[in-house]
């Protein structure tokens, strides 16, 4: 088998790597230091649709995290990216927040509960039975059903929140429609945030928390992957998935080094 190419190119997740419960992570400053000195393209991805790249910029510089704007993938973004990409100019009914709304007003989409071409549920804290009825009527009308990411909880102080995918699974009962997902594990996620910075799956690796969400879509992408315990996933977890990541690691300071 071929050896792989050297890294030229890191995509990270956020949460469970960076940062955990809004505290970063011992190493996560060098780490990002140590990309922006030696120029490598970078990004910093999350499946949370609900910030803006301008909102996690300014979140992770309170955090003493200098990631410029430009450096930030959300799956509102990838969301976004595939509807232009798809349906150039259309219409959508939106339910999520400032950073799912926001990405469709900057590709031109016009957001209208009349006739869209496109139902996208994306992240929000204040899901409304009256927004899921209407989401409801118009996929059994005709609109496509997409979402943001497929993840079924999140986190909060309190405990796990139901996030997109939960909600996503209700509309399906009630229309028969599942919806295509934007997000990680889907590797369009990371082969729309390499050609944002020009980067190639070959000489790029992907760093994440998460086996089933980041290592399955880097491996999916053809990227280089490395799972860091900082999150949500043991080492006992691993040996559960019938793919493995590139490596194990402690934590995202341990790959300080290899940039």
């Amino acid at each position: 088998m071929a050896e792989r190419k050297p890294i030229e190119s890191w995509l990270t997740d956020m949460d469970g790597v960076l940062i955990h419960e809004g505290v970063p992570i011992p190493g996560a400053d060098a780490f990002i230091k140590r990309l922006r000195e030696a120029e490598r393209p970078f990004l910093v991805l999350t499946n949370n649709s609900i910030y803006t790249a301008r909102d996690l910029h300014a979140r992770l510089a309170r955090m003493g995290l200098d990631v410029p704007v430009e450096n930030i993938w959300t799956s509102a973004l990838a969301t976004a990216q595939f509807l232009d990409d798809q349906r150039p100019g259309g219409t959508a009914y939106v339910i999520g927040e400032a950073g799912l709304t926001t990405a469709l007003h900057d590709i031109g989409y016009v957001l209208t509960d009349h006739e869209p071409d496109y139902v996208v549920l994306g992240e929000t804290r204040t899901y409304s039975f009256e927004a899921l009825t209407k989401a409801i009527r118009l996929i059994n009308a005709g609109a496509r059903f997409i979402g943001t990411n497929p993840d079924e909880t999140g986190p909060s102080p309190e405990g796990p929140l139901p996030a997109t995918g939960s909600v996503a699974a209700l509309i399906t009962k009630a229309t028969g429609k599942d919806p295509y997902f934007a997000g990680k594990p889907n590797p369009l996620m990371m082969r729309t945030g390499l050609n944002a910075i020009g980067a190639h799956s070959e000489t790029s690796a992907m760093i994440g928390d998460r086996m089933d969400t980041d290592v399955l879509a880097g491996l999916e992408a053809g990227m280089e992957t490395f799972l860091v315990l900082t999150g949500l996933t043991t080492p006992a977890d691993v040996d559960k998935y019938p793919f493995r990541p590139s490596k194990v690691v402690d934590s995202i300071a341990d790959l300080v080094d290899r940039v």
